[in-house]
This record gives structure tokens, sequence and C-alpha cells, in this order.
């Protein structure tokens, strides 16, 4: 069985961050990924995607992302930036190594992966916080002549009927797909205004970043939507390309859409941009709440020393589940891990 210090779950630009600085602290460890390359989850998103933080701000700790300062990058090229990471930094992943289960063993824990069981002392939670698709139940009652794609699994245009689309959620996801179909399809788009982020330049994620705990709470506090501000989406933006706003959808009649207003949206397509949430089916350790979160504080997860957490929005700033904002919470859990001398974890027992 190998062991190794510190196990990171994931090979995304958190798990990269966390390898980054233990690797300059010059720990033992591994980071494990299902998937069969590095930034596979920003390929496989849609084909218009572009970020919505600057290049000067989209950056892992030690490698500026090679664009202008105020480019906003294309997934493509942030998969890539991610893959060229690794090798740079020679990082230690595996891929093709999904995990299967955490559980606790004495004074550290046991990490089941593809065919491999691995002792840590550590274990690092840095698989993203969007891992399942999130679609209300009464999607089932739709009449099924409608078509229906999640936003995790929308690609480009083509995938959908022409006629009238209904994009349900109205943060970025939603509005950038919004203004991806509107081209040639009539688009609705059903959900609360979310607000924008205000304009700073360039510096506008790192104020935010800088503002820490305080600046998550307020963020948190004034989502209107239950969603991130728009970034990329400026104001009147959806308005001028024919976009049609509309309230939330609460429910189904007769088959079709029923907003709050009580009208109905007669909809060729319909696109979910309703959110996801972790999936911690793995984990079996008792630490999440009732919504199947992870119970944590700043990343540590209290009543199971060693298991720590990056990448979860909000985390430690309103900036911590973006690519250029993991790596202050990297480096801060890694601090956490280094507080303590080593202790080589007990042989599970046979």
């Amino acid at each position: 069985m190998p062991t190794a210090t510190t196990v990171v779950v994931g090979a995304g630009q958190a798990g990269l961050a966390v390898g980054y600085h233990l690797a300059r602290r010059r720990q033992e460890f591994v980071i494990l990924d299902a998937a069969s390359s590095i930034g596979a989850a920003w390929r496989n998103r849609w084909d218009s995607l572009r970020l919505f933080t600057p290049a000067g701000f989209t950056h892992l700790p030690g490698l500026a992302f090679p664009a202008a300062r105020s480019e906003l990058p294309g997934k493509d090229a942030v998969a890539a930036y991610l893959a060229s990471y690794a090798e740079r930094f020679a990082l230690p992943v595996e891929l093709d190594t999904p995990v299967r289960s955490v559980r606790r063993h004495g004074d550290g824990f046991v990490v089941v992966a593809g065919a491999r069981r691995y002792r840590t002392r550590n274990v690092v939670l840095a698989s993203g916080a969007h891992a399942a698709a999130v679609v209300p139940a009464f999607a089932e009652q739709l009449d099924p002549v409608i078509v229906q794609v999640h936003s995790s699994s929308y690609r480009r245009a083509a995938q959908l009927p022409a006629g009238t689309v209904l994009v349900v959620g109205a943060g970025n996801s939603g509005a950038e797909i919004s203004l991806d179909l509107a081209a040639d399809r009539t688009v609705h788009l059903a959900g609360r205004d979310v607000g924008h982020v205000p304009n700073l330049g360039t510096w506008t994620y790192s104020v935010m970043q800088r503002l820490g705990a305080v600046g998550a709470a307020l963020s948190q506090r004034g989502l209107r939507g239950g969603a991130d501000p728009l970034g990329r989406i400026k104001p009147g933006q959806l308005e001028a390309a024919g976009i049609r706003r509309r309230p939330r959808v609460d429910g189904v009649r007769d088959g079709v859409p029923l907003l709050s207003d009580a009208s109905i949206v007669d909809a060729d397509a319909i696109v979910w941009c309703t959110g996801s949430r972790p999936d911690y089916t793995w984990l079996d350790l008792d630490v999440l709440d009732e919504h199947g979160r992870l119970k944590h504080t700043r990343g540590v997860v209290p009543g199971e020393p060693g298991l720590y957490a990056v990448g979860l929005p909000y985390q430690r700033s309103s900036t911590s589940h973006l690519l250029g904002g993991v790596g202050a919470d990297a480096d801060y859990i890694v601090d956490q891990i280094c507080r303590d001398p080593p202790r080589r974890p007990r042989a599970p027992a046979r």
C-alpha cells in the first residue's frame, strides 16, 4: 500500500495550487484525479466560454497567465495553462484515478482510489463545488417534447432545436449561455437579477481578495439572486441582444414552464443554469451538513484532524473559488498542514 504525507483529491486549479505550496515546503504528497488529462473540466464546458476575471488576476502562484493583463481568457486557454502549470512544477499528479473512499484510520486516513489504497496523514479536498448538476424536481413534469439541458452539458447552440429557448438561472452561466443562443434563437432568461461586479479595472478582483473574510461575508449577504454577480456581462448587454428577462420558474402547468407571475413560456428547449453541488458520496466521514455541504472553518474541517478543503466558494474571501483566488487559500491550508511535524500514519488493520 503506497503512503504519502498528504493526498490531494482533485487536479484542478485548487489541487494544483495546493501541490505548488506543498512542493515549496518539501512535503511528500500526491494529487489524484479521475480525469484522463489536466484541465478536462475546462475543456468540457461550452465552446464560447470566457472567464470574467482578467488574465492579470487569473493565475496560480508562481506562473503568470500567458496573455495581456486585461484579456479575458477562453476555456481552452485555461485548460492549457493548467496543464503547463503541472508540468512546469513537476507536480505528482495521478490521472485516471477516481477516489472511491476516504475513511479515518488511527491518526490518519486510508484513501481508496482506482485500484490503489493510500495511507496518509492529511487529505485535502480540492474536487470542486460543482460536481453534481442541480435541476428542480418539477423538471420531470415538463412535456417530453421540450429538450432539456443542464449548463454543465451545454456546448453550443446546435444542441438545441430552432425556436424559443428558456434559460433558467440569471447568474454568470445563464447570462453567458443566453448571449451564446441569442444570435439565432428567441431567448427568455428567467431568474432574479444578480447585479454586476463593480468595475475597478484590472484591480477589481485583487481588491475583492484583499477584503478577505469580511468581503466574503458582505458579498454573500448582498447576493440578490443567490448567485455571484455578473462579471464579464455589462449592464444592458443582455437587453441589447434581444434577450427577454422573465421572473423565476416556479413549476409546470400543462407540461410547460410556469413563472412566478403566473405566466407560461412555450419553449422548445430549456437550459437549466440552476447551479451544482459538490459530490462527497465517496467521503466516509461525518463532516457534511443536512444539505450535503462540507462543514469547515476557512477550509479546516473541525473534528477531523488532517482533513482540509481548498476551492470552495467564499472559503476565505469572495474570490476563493476563482482561479486567481485559490492560491492564497492553498497557502493558508498548507501552513496548517505544516504546523506539526509529519507523523507516519499507522497501517490499517488487516
